[in-house]
């Protein structure tokens, strides 16, 4: 009798420490997400860093080189970008009103798109909080905008450890672990390594790729907003399978704003560009990098996007592909070591 309660209550303790461990790492999911999210950073970083210090630059001078060229790059784009969307949005309604009264007389007398933005943009100003609404939605999103920048800023912070500290939590993993199973738990951390890199470098590249050939597609037939469409259409290239789809049918919507003839050729743009991302692009560019099948991916980042929220639909993939990794290695037996990696940009790692 006295075992048989014994028994039950290291059980029952058990599974208490499992549901507190699950109820903190649920708590904690935004820190485990934002560390996550700057090793995929890194892995991304790490081989330029690599190549630069084989050029004798030191390896945090390589890691502020890489963050200065993002931030440039980030400047040069909304160099580039926004103030031709403005002058776009600007030129479609026709003069932006400046006061109650010319924004009632501007959508009574405009038709099409503009009415319905004018409209809108009447109703929103008709159900305006009070003085002192404003003042509490302004410290909320002054709020929201001072997280969101600590955490870029955390990301970043984490991903330039990392890129020192990997090799040491490698040595300190293998010295815990069986020296048998040593070699492939390093191979294992390094195949990871190589697909996140890969994964995030293919993804910047398809981007900018989408982004431009599809705005330069909708300013041939000239789509309003082409400019905004087109980038757009490249942003959620970041989301699989679920972001052409949207990009599509945005695409198309504004088309129809003008005639069925430009939605046509919008949608055939999306669907030849898309065309060309999967039958020539990817196969040489990033190849199966992941090594996830389209279904798995939509029905992961589905699910996750569910459970968790949008934000941690950016991370569906990487995620898919860290774990099909290691179910490949330790249930199919695999060998990471002889495992190909597509290395656009950069070597492979040895």
């Amino acid at each position: 009798m006295g075992q048989t309660a014994r028994k039950a209550a290291v059980a029952t303790l058990v599974v208490l420490g499992i549901v507190v461990v699950a109820l903190a790492l649920w708590k904690l999911k935004i820190v485990i997400a934002l560390v996550f999210l700057a090793f995929i950073v890194a892995a991304a970083m790490r081989p330029g860093v690599d190549r630069l210090a084989a050029w004798r630059v030191p390896r945090p001078a390589g890691v502020l080189i890489h963050y200065v060229g993002i931030a440039a790059a980030l400047a040069l784009l909304l160099w580039l970008v926004v103030p031709r969307a403005v002058d776009q949005v600007g030129q479609a309604l026709g003069g932006v009103p400046t006061s109650q009264q010319e924004l009632s007389r501007q959508a009574k007398h405009s038709t099409g798109i503009k009415h319905q933005i004018l409209t809108g943009v009447q109703k929103r100003l008709k159900k305006l909080p009070s003085a002192g609404g404003v003042v509490h939605g302004a410290v909320a999103v002054g709020l929201k905008a001072f997280e969101i920048i600590v955490g870029i800023l955390f990301v970043f912070a984490s991903a330039a450890y990392w890129i020192f500290e990997r090799e040491r939590a490698i040595g300190l993993v293998l010295s815990l672990a069986p020296r048998k199973h040593r070699r492939v738990i390093r191979d294992t951390w390094i195949l990871i390594d190589l697909k996140l890199g890969a994964f995030v470098r293919g993804q910047l590249f398809l981007i900018a790729l989408v982004a431009t050939a599809l705005s330069l597609a909708f300013w041939a037939i000239g789509l309003p907003f082409w400019l905004l469409v087109g980038v757009f259409a490249g942003l959620v290239e970041v989301i699989p399978v679920i972001g052409p789809i949207a990009a599509g049918a945005i695409a198309i919507a504004v088309g129809l704003t003008v005639s069925w003839h430009v939605a046509l050729f919008a949608g055939i743009a999306v669907l030849v560009v898309r065309l060309l991302e999967d039958y020539v692009v990817i196969p040489r560019v990033m190849g199966h990098v992941t090594g996830l099948s389209p279904m798995l991916v939509l029905v992961g980042v589905t699910a996750i996007g569910l459970l968790f929220g949008g934000f941690y639909v950016l991370l569906a993939t990487p995620l898919l592909a860290t774990l099909v990794t290691l179910l490949d290695v330790i249930v199919r037996d695999k060998d990471p070591a002889e495992e190909d990696v597509p290395t656009l940009l950069f070597a492979k790692e040895s």
